[in-house]
């Protein structure tokens, strides 16, 4: 029970996310913002770090922390930032929700308990449809630029789900906060190099409340909490069940909508939350594989 309940609050806090992510691309660059979030996580993570004396990572295993770190915080970053330009944010959440089927194809073949099935791919198919219930009417896509943009957003749903996928098959014995500084480490580099030729002096920007609120939230709940509960929960769970966060962050958004802002929640919209719950349901109560 303590692994569903740790599965839930984290995914509160990725619901919250694309608020702040939209707020922030609206009056910064956005690959600088990525950047700079990464730098902010660095500076809370490196003391703590330091502070209980994590031993560092064996040189066998900076190849994979580099690769994962690029795969889910550089480009992946890159690419959901500079689409959330120009996509709204109800199609955003359902190429999102893709995530977890891309993670199924990677696990079929990287990981032995993680066998590919049409059973899965039905029940990841039954939330995607809840999703693109509930964003019915968040799913217009704009000329060349939002075709652009939603293959971004796919594209770093993809390399979200190959990095949690690798992650799972070869980094499961390190410490969560070691993994993702590593990680952080290897991102921050180009994408604040990008940032510097590309956007300039971030000391130029113009640093608004919202904007600078904003950074500190993504930097600490959505990048130093959430990623480090996603990795305690990868060492329980399967890559997959993990992943399938992308299908409930559409629902708790709209349930938080009606309860902060009062918005109207449709009879569409609790369809389709019926139809995330019971996808939800179906796979995180699925039994082991059965061996062949």
């Amino acid at each position: 029970m303590k692994v569903f309940g740790v599965w839930w609050v984290t995914c509160l806090i990725w619901s919250s996310v694309w608020l702040f992510i939209k707020i922030g691309v609206t009056e910064l660059p956005p690959v600088s913002f990525a950047g700079i979030r990464l730098l902010i996580a660095l500076a809370v993570l490196t003391p703590i770090l330091a502070i209980r004396r994590v031993p560092l990572p064996a040189r066998r295993d900076w190849p994979t922390i580099a690769v994962t770190g690029v795969l889910l915080l550089a480009i992946n970053y890159a690419c959901t930032y500079w689409g959330a330009q120009y996509v709204s944010s109800g199609l955003i959440a359902v190429l999102q929700a893709a995530t977890p089927a891309f993670g199924l194809c990677f696990g079929h073949y990287l990981l032995r308990d993680e066998p590919f099935s049409f059973r899965k791919l039905a029940v990841l198919a039954l939330g995607m449809a809840g999703v693109a219930i509930i964003c019915a009417d968040r799913l217009q896509v704009s000329g060349h630029a939002g075709l652009a943009g939603s293959v971004a957003v796919a594209a770093g749903g993809a390399c979200v789900a190959l990095g949690y996928v690798l992650v799972k098959a070869r980094m499961s014995h390190l410490d969560p906060a070691i993994l993702m500084t590593g990680q952080m480490a290897c991102a921050v580099v180009p994408l604040m190099a990008y940032g510097l030729v590309h956007d300039g002096n971030p000391l130029a920007f113009h640093w608004s409340p919202r904007v600078v609120g904003a950074l500190l939230y993504l930097a600490l709940a959505g990048s130093v909490a959430a990623f480090w509960l996603n990795y305690w929960l990868l060492q329980r769970m399967g890559a997959t069940k993990v992943l399938a966060m992308a299908l409930v962050e559409p629902l708790i958004a709209v349930l938080l909508g009606a309860l902060v802002l009062h918005e109207t929640v449709t009879a569409m919209a609790g369809l389709g939350g019926l139809c995330i719950l019971a996808s939800v349901w179906l796979l995180l109560n699925e039994g082991p594989p059965r061996s062949a």
